[in-house]
């Protein structure tokens, strides 16, 4: 039996730098020798690897929940509605002006100018941001059963009211918006915030 050569390059550093590729220039926008010379391996190696692009986005899309959303489950850990919403809003205008990571989100900016046949990466973005808005929604519910939110509180609604705010300020940090003014948009939302 024939021993390939092991893999000369870290996978988990070249799985970042095709999050970041991706992230800059959405699924459709990224070519595989973006990611190529991003991850300093050769077209080969990518494949035996990742797969494919396809394969390749997804792993980066597994990595970033778990390196740049950390912050939404420390915020729906906070003991009152109030005090998670506040936190999710205020965390995400930092975390989109990061200025270690393209501006805005990977949820938002991955599936930029995608066409139809980019359907299943533009399905598993929107699956993702509906399981953001399910958790958000999964806390307001609690709240009410605890008696922290008004028992006639909409908490589906409340949750897309969220979730559509830190999609639009993602859009807005693509455009260029500032972590103050974002930090603005954050303290209006919660103005809104029941309670």
């Amino acid at each position: 039996m024939a021993i390939g050569r092991p893999r000369s390059f870290c996978k988990e550093h070249a799985l970042d730098r095709a999050l970041e590729v991706f992230w800059r220039k959405g699924y459709e926008g990224t070519s595989i020798s973006d990611l190529t010379a991003a991850m300093g391996i050769n077209p080969p190696s990518l494949y035996a690897a990742f797969g494919n692009k396809e394969g390749l986005f997804y792993q980066a899309l597994e990595r970033y929940a778990e390196t740049h959303e950390s912050f939404i489950r420390d915020a729906l850990a906070l003991p009152t509605a109030r005090e998670a919403v506040a936190a999710l809003l205020r965390g995400s205008a930092d975390a989109l002006t990061d200025k270690k990571n393209p501006a805005g989100c990977l949820l938002v900016q991955g599936i930029a100018g995608a066409g139809e046949h980019a359907k299943c990466i533009s399905d598993a973005l929107c699956e993702q941001r509906k399981a953001i808005e399910k958790s958000i929604r999964e806390r307001l519910k609690r709240a009410k059963i605890e008696g922290d939110l008004p028992k006639d509180a909409d908490a589906a609604a409340l949750a897309r009211f969220v979730a559509t705010v830190t999609q639009g300020m993602s859009v807005q940090a693509a455009a260029g918006a500032s972590r103050s003014e974002l930090r603005r948009v954050a303290e209006t939302a919660l103005r809104a915030f029941p309670g």
